[in-house]
């Protein structure tokens, strides 16, 4: 192996690293890291490793939740923010007490806008599937 070739030929590769700095490099590994936020898993499975056992019951977070706020939940929430809300991507993902930091309202801009590593959601979801979630996150505390 020589100088020119190492982690898969893209770390040792001059002009790589040289042109996207050590800054830039980290920011491509951020942005790959983040990319599966809010989509679903395309192997069946939960992303990031979750839910190693397929016949265990869903989350009990999840457990008192309105069928609406599950399924939303399950559908664009759950790759980032983990199957009891313990958060996957980081610790500012955990959501099991987020109803003690933020507001409804709050909550409902995060979603709606995003931000801070989150995407937005405002033109994924109605503003009453954003009210529901938000409602339902709030009384998390």
């Amino acid at each position: 192996m020589n100088k020119r070739t190492s982690i898969g030929g893209l770390i040792g590769m001059k002009g790589f690293t040289s042109g996207l700095g050590q800054r830039g490099l980290i920011a491509l590994l951020l942005v790959m890291a983040l990319a599966g936020c809010g989509s679903p898993a395309k192997n069946g499975g939960e992303p990031f490793g979750g839910d190693k056992n397929p016949n265990a019951s869903s989350n009990a977070a999840l457990a008192e939740a309105p069928e609406q706020v599950q399924a939303l939940y399950k559908q664009t929430c759950l790759s980032c923010h983990g199957n009891n809300l313990e958060g996957k991507v980081g610790p500012t993902t955990n959501l099991q007490k987020i109803g003690s930091k933020l507001s409804k309202d709050q909550i409902a801009k995060q979603i709606t806008n995003g931000g801070n590593g989150m995407p937005g959601f405002g033109s994924k979801l109605k503003p009453e599937e954003v009210d529901a979630l938000a409602a339902w996150l709030a009384a998390k505390k």
